[in-house]
Parts: structure tokens; sequence; C-alpha cells
């Protein structure tokens, strides 16, 4: 049964929230793997986003079939590809329709690990995945540049700040997995240490993509910003992507609301206690993108044309809702790895030369 924290009024009810759940688990396949859409893709940022809505929701061996379909199908450098393709039968480690390998896909893992170990308490599981998690991290590592930052793919040295936000909220999900587990993790804590520094004071470091509401939000979403450098962070790009009545543009030059953005943005304002905000975002999504029929979430809405585009309902944009819900109503695990407060803090990083990086 849908628990009563993914209720809230003006957004969703008990009964409504349970057809979203249950749009999800309808999509997994029987192999754990959960695509965007019957007939679609999977990439792996987004599998985990529907696996922890689905552990929020209670539904733990769903979330737990998800995170060993993870661990079956990693590549032996410890990556994803970027996109694999659905079938009725499951999604198949030899279906690649995306080769790309990204970092930020890749180091997601450990956020959805985590938040499974705090949703269940089961340590055992946690120990089964500890190989998961620790290659996946070292694949993320070997990509961070010398000033902190963190290529988005091998063989580039472009940086990305909304995946390195997300980085930043792995490596540090992945230190406190390693903790849990008794496992020293140093290099770790240094990095994602370094990580979060060049996010906070350089953004110059980072490719140009200002038009992007991810690029906005992110940095608070990511656990980087909190307190007054967070809320600056969301009053000067508000009016700029927040479209009152919609929701969250996902360039800020196109008429286009999208469910994920303005789900996460609306993550990020309850970890600054913004909550009446978050809740008038969820409620702005529902009212466009909700599909009573199944529960399920359009992808995104053209408000000039009054029209959804894409045209497809994907089980990640759902996911995105339900753990916004699932932290505006006290569901603890998604409380813990995206209010940042109890994730281990970063080491003292000082700026005395550059690039700079060095610890004290």
């Amino acid at each position: 049964m849908t628990a009563a924290h993914l209720a809230a009024a003006g957004v969703l009810d008990v009964p409504r929230a349970a057809r979203t759940v249950a749009g999800i688990k309808a999509l997994q396949r029987r192999d754990g793997a959960v695509p965007w859409f019957a007939g679609g893709k999977l990439d792996p940022w987004d599998h985990v986003e529907s696996a922890m809505a689905l552990d929020a929701a209670g539904e733990h061996e769903a979330a737990r079939r998800a995170y060993l379909w993870l661990a079956r199908t990693q590549n032996s450098d410890g990556s994803w590809y970027a996109g694999y393709a659905d079938t009725p039968e499951g999604v198949s480690a030899a279906a690649v329709t995306d080769r790309t390998l990204e970092t930020n896909f890749t180091a997601y893992c450990a956020v959805g690990i985590y938040h499974h170990y705090l949703a269940t308490a089961d340590r055992r599981l946690l120990r089964q995945l500890w190989p998961t998690v620790a290659a996946a991290i070292e694949f993320v590592l070997r990509q961070q540049r010398s000033d902190g930052a963190i290529r988005w793919q091998p063989g580039g040295d472009e940086a990305l700040l909304s995946g390195c936000s997300s980085m930043y909220q792995a490596l540090r999900c992945a230190v406190a997995a390693a903790t849990a587990l008794g496992e020293d993790q140093p290099g770790w804590e240094l990095a994602f240490s370094r990580l979060g520094h060049a996010l906070a004071a350089h953004p110059e470091r980072f490719a140009p993509k200002e038009r992007y509401s991810m690029d906005w939000y992110y940095p608070v979403l990511g656990t980087v910003l909190r307190g007054g450098a967070g809320h600056r962070r969301i009053d000067e790009g508000w009016d700029r992507f927040v479209v009152p009545g919609f929701g969250v543009r996902c360039v800020d030059d196109h008429p286009w609301v999208t469910g994920g953005e303005s789900s996460e943005l609306a993550i990020a304002l309850w970890a600054l206690g913004r909550e009446a905000q978050a809740r008038a975002v969820l409620a702005d999504v529902g009212a466009h993108l909700r599909d009573e029929a199944d529960g399920m979430y359009w992808t995104g809405y053209v408000y000039a044309d009054r029209a959804v585009w894409p045209e497809e309902k994907t089980s990640w944009t759902a996911g995105s809702l339900l753990l916004a819900l699932a932290a505006l109503g006290g569901e603890p695990a998604t409380r813990t790895v995206f209010g940042g407060e109890a994730l281990p803090a970063p080491l003292p990083v000082e700026c005395a030369a550059e690039p700079c990086g060095s610890t004290r």
C-alpha cells in the first residue's frame, strides 16, 4: 500500500499516488530494468531515479531488482552505457543503443544504492552491491581533472556543472555507504571536497550551459549549495525559468516546461526550506502533465501551444515527482540523500594558487 507521505494537499492524494507507483512498476521488466516507457530506452541515471521512487513508495523488492540489474550489466571498467533498448523480455546488456560513457550516469548508482540501504537497512545487499559502487566511483574519479572538476566522458576535457553537482552528491553517498560497511575511502573524500570547492567557487571551470534550468538549480539539488548561497542561486534564476501556473522551463528561451525539471526544482526548494513554493510547482505539474488514466506524467508541455510534447509518459518523470513528495512528506531515506546534512561533510579546501585544490 502506498505510504501516506506521498500524498500532499493540492498535489496528490493516496489513491492517485498509488496509481503512479503502479504505473512505474508496470514498466519494470522481469530482469529488474525500468525503461523510460514500453518499447523505449533505458539509461542508468533515470533507471536509478525510478528505483529510488519505488523505495520511497515502500516497493523495496522492486527497487532491489532494479539495483541487481545494474550490477549484472555494469561494464568491466565500472561504467554503464548511456542507452539500452527495451524489449518485452527485458533490457539486455548487449542491446546497447548509445555507447557513450557518461560519468554522471555512472556515479548516480551510489545515490540510489545508499538510498535503498537507508530505506531498508539491508546491509547484506549493500555489501553485495559494494563492488558495483566501488567500480563505478573509481571509473568516475579517473576522469577528475587537476582543478577538481570531473570530465563528463572519457576522451574529452569538458566538465558540466549540472552533472558535476549530481556527482558531488553521488560521491558523498558513496563515502557514506563505505562508512556503513567499514570501508575506508579517504581518496573519495578528498575528491568530492575538491569537486565541491570547484562548483561553489569556480563556475568558470565548467562548460557554459546557463540557458538550461538544470545548470541553475542542480548545485542546490546536488547538495553543493545551502543557506544564503542556495537561496541566492534560486532567486537569481527564478523569473528566467519558472512559469507560474505551468512549471519549470527546460531552457530559458523555449515555451516548454518539463515534469522532471519541475519536480527536481521542488526537491531543491524543499532542501532550502521553501516548501510552499515546492508544493506550488508540483501542483502546476499535475495540472498539465498528469494522465489520470494510468497515473503517469507526460515529459513536457508547450504552454504557448497548450500542447503536450513529446507524446511520451516517462518512468523518471513520475519518479522525480514521487521523490519530491517523499521529501516533503518526511520519508527519511529521501530526506537524507537530498537534504545533505547527514552525509559526509567536505574537507576544507583552500585556493592559494591556480589550479587550486590543495587541502588542509
